[in-house]
């Protein structure tokens, strides 16, 4: 298939159906209508299921609680010489880099070109060393030219303006392809400056391996067991127009402008396989959604002792957040509220009870059906910090307006007591497993409408 469109329209698909097949491309056909010699791998973290198994959750249900406490511990990496490194097995220098000649995937229509989706993105802070790294999106403009866009209030837009304001050039070094656990890992949302090689090696369980890059040496790390590295250098001053680009939120992002990046320096396995996120389809929200559920987990469980659970659905981008608590005391719901919506991304939470199952939407708006007065369990808050890439701001707004809903039950009047709410409808758990029984013997072909 073509790098072209055809790729991304098969995502979105499967993304219809909500089916999740990991994709292998054996021979892309590249922009210049060549064959590939790089394999392309999409749809990898398009299942929370896949994802929690290959970071060995259990239950993708538990991998907020997980991904917490597995971040927060950490683990330091350790450095393997060039020669135990396969990503280092070919080398690139100068004029023999030729971006053009990866399977880079040209997702939407009005996209300008190639984009580099799953660039892990890794600068350091000059003041204290410290790494930190992003996924962020780079426009392939010439064989040694691309645009990056570090996000305004990322780290590592923090780190290229650090730089700058010194007149000195930023070094970076795009990696692609690893283990699932270190994709995870390494969008873990920590504070600044922190190093997400630490919070990969938690998330992996053991040591994340590490090996210079070429051209910055130890300044500049990059992951051993990548499939390739791309390093460069972000000049001061150095813009030009990027985009527009589809971005997680389902639409178009506007032309902005971004850094331009001179590349140094390809490197890659001699068997290297490209990885590719469907930018906006379920393939990219995944395993960014599931590092926020940790995120938020820490957050609120650090002033709602009763909370059990958080849920970053899919279907609110990365906008919403469900939060399951146990018998919260008087005021406890809303403090959980207020945690979430601190979170720059959130823009929505809703706040049920353990008998609600966060992954289950049809649970959820039962909640907020029953549940829920408007006038009693609404907060809305404005002027927050929120994601400036949501397309309902006014131009220019660099704030926006949230909103938690309280749908948990009344609080108990007294310990031990039931609370003041009438029972749901069930039945007995012996009619139940009868009924099961009867189902299964049954042959639904046969129903009307089958």
């Amino acid at each position: 298939m073509s790098c072209r469109h055809e790729m991304t329209a098969l995502q979105h698909a499967l993304d219809r159906r909500r089916e999740y097949p990991i994709l292998l491309f054996r021979r892309p056909v590249l922009h210049s209508r060549k064959d590939s010699d790089l394999p392309v791998v999409n749809n990898l973290t398009a299942s929370r299921e896949l994802v929690a198994a290959a970071l060995g959750i259990a239950d993708h249900r538990d991998s907020a609680a997980w991904f917490a406490n597995r971040t927060a511990a950490g683990i330091d990496p350790v450095i393997v010489e060039p020669a135990d490194a396969p990503v280092q097995q070919r080398i690139f220098d100068g004029d023999e880099v030729d971006l053009g000649l990866l399977p880079a995937l040209m997702q939407h229509e009005l996209e300008p070109g190639p984009y580099l989706t799953a660039a892990h993105a890794t600068t350091f802070d000059p003041d204290s060393g410290t790494d930190n790294t992003a996924i962020q999106r780079c426009w392939i403009r010439g064989p040694r030219t691309m645009t990056w866009l570090p996000y305004p209030s990322s780290h590592n837009a923090i780190n290229l303006r650090k730089f700058w304001s010194r007149g000195e050039p930023c070094p970076v070094a795009f990696w692609i392809g690893h283990h699932p656990a270190v994709l995870m890992g390494t969008q873990a949302k920590l504070a600044y400056p922190q190093s997400h090689w630490r919070a990969a090696g938690g998330v992996m369980g053991e040591p994340l391996r590490l090996v210079p890059s070429m051209t910055h040496g130890k300044r500049v790390m990059v992951p051993a067991d990548a499939e390739i590295v791309i390093e460069g250098l972000a000049h001061p001053g150095q813009l030009s127009a990027d985009g527009p680009f589809g971005e997680y939120t389902g639409y178009l992002g506007p032309q902005v402008p971004a850094p331009i990046v001179e590349v140094t320096c390809m490197t890659r396995r001699e068997e290297a396989i490209y990885h590719d996120y469907g930018s906006g389809l379920t393939d990219m929200l995944v395993p960014d959604n599931m590092a926020m559920e940790g995120k938020l987990y820490g957050m609120i469980r650090a002033v709602a002792p009763s909370l059990r659970n958080v849920h970053v659905p899919a279907s609110g981008r990365r906008f919403h957040a469900w939060i399951q608590l146990r018998d919260p005391a008087p005021g406890e719901a809303r403090d959980a509220l207020a945690a979430a919506l601190a979170y720059r991304r959130v823009k929505t939470a809703i706040v049920v009870d353990e008998d609600i199952d966060l992954f289950d939407a049809e649970e959820l708006m039962w909640a907020l059906a029953t549940r829920v007065q408007w006038d009693r369990d609404l907060m809305q808050l404005q002027g927050l910090t929120t994601s400036t890439l949501d397309p309902s701001l006014d131009a220019g707004a660099q704030t926006g307006a949230k909103l938690g809903v309280d749908a948990s039950l009344p609080v108990r009047p007294g310990p031990g007591k039931p609370r003041p709410v009438a029972p749901r409808a069930t039945v007995p758990a012996s009619a139940e497993k009868r009924a099961l029984e009867v189902l299964a013997s049954m042959d639904p072909a046969g129903w009307p409408g089958a």
